[in-house]
């Protein structure tokens, strides 16, 4: 066979996996590897040599390491209850108004997104917290899954942000300007959800009734609960755009903050366990997309499929 209908097959391939949902690490890391020994006729040195070679050029990355840092710093806010304070904090200033407990629920979904990194872990915590709040008030469930799987992008957008740490270490980009490129871009779209949600409520008042108003000392307590919060995220990104810190040492200090808050905040040893296992768990799938990507690209690199698809493209 030739190699390029090697490199189809590698593409119709991977669709088929795609389509059978299975993980597209996996799914990647297995059309890669039988691309490589379909070009070498089975000779399976050749795809262990490259395996072994590709493995260390990824993983010595040692910019890879704030991956695991971030993820951490997310989890420890998770068990440690901080996501709790968060949304009691914004539901305190906008919880009167229509619609004002959905708003609470996208505003703490861009605190959470903070240092959480991940808009999976945002939407999923955050819905534990503020669904209940959503359902006691009686608000509408569109507008309600609607408010927290929206604000729960925000946890991808919002630095620190695992998938621009991705990006800023394959583009060899500086992860500092990055993270400071998407922070207007995160207030817009925060802004942007909150506006369409009193549209909502305005044209159906029934789908966000207003709660109750709190009193200014409460919302001054809540807002010093959570000081601790904003402060770890400024120490985090100003560190890193201002050159104080390199990204790593960053993040080392935004887990060293945030564990400390989790444990005066009540997380237990059950909670630390759960904070470790969970940082493994997703550090493992990130990880073993990237390798499986870089499988992808030699299969594909060997099959000159790519190389002959941007001649006659030319």
């Amino acid at each position: 066979m030739s190699g390029n209908f090697i490199g189809l097959l590698m593409f119709a391939a991977l669709m088929g996996f795609l389509v059978y949902r299975v993980h597209i690490g996996i799914a990647m890391f297995i059309v890669g590897a039988g691309g490589y020994l379909a070009m070498y006729e089975g000779n399976w040195s050749p795809l262990i040599n490259s395996l072994k070679n590709l493995a260390f050029a990824r993983f010595s990355n040692y910019d890879l390491a704030v991956i695991p840092l971030f993820i951490l710093m997310g989890q420890f806010a998770t068990n440690g209850g901080l996501s709790r304070a968060l949304f009691q904090c914004v539901n305190n200033f906008v919880g009167h108004w229509r619609g004002g407990v959905a708003m609470a629920a996208v505003g703490a979904c861009g605190a959470f997104g903070a240092i959480c990194g991940s808009s999976l872990a945002t939407a999923a915590t955050m819905g534990q917290v503020a669904l209940p709040e959503l359902k006691r008030f009686r608000y509408s469930g569109a507008l309600s899954t609607g408010a927290l799987a929206a604000g729960g992008t925000l946890g991808i957008l919002i630095p620190p942000s695992v998938p621009l740490v991705i990006y800023a270490v394959l583009t060899q980009e500086s992860m500092g300007k990055l993270f400071m490129a998407a922070v207007v871009p995160g207030v817009i779209a925060l802004i942007g959800y909150m506006l369409v949600i009193r549209i909502v409520v305005t044209l159906n008042p029934e789908a966000g009734p207003a709660g109750p108003k709190v009193a200014l000392d409460e919302r001054l307590r809540s807002l010093v609960n959570v000081a601790p919060v904003i402060f770890v995220f400024l120490v985090v990104i100003v560190g890193i755009y201002a050159g104080w810190a390199n990204p790593t040492e960053a993040a080392s200090i935004g887990v060293g903050a945030c564990g400390i808050l989790a444990i005066l905040n009540g997380m237990r040893k059950d909670g630390v366990v759960r904070s470790l296992l969970g940082t493994a768990e997703a550090t493992a799938m990130i990880f073993l997309v990237l390798l499986g990507a870089d499988m992808l690209n030699a299969g594909l690199a060997l099959s000159q499929l790519p190389a002959e698809l941007a001649v006659e493209l030319q």
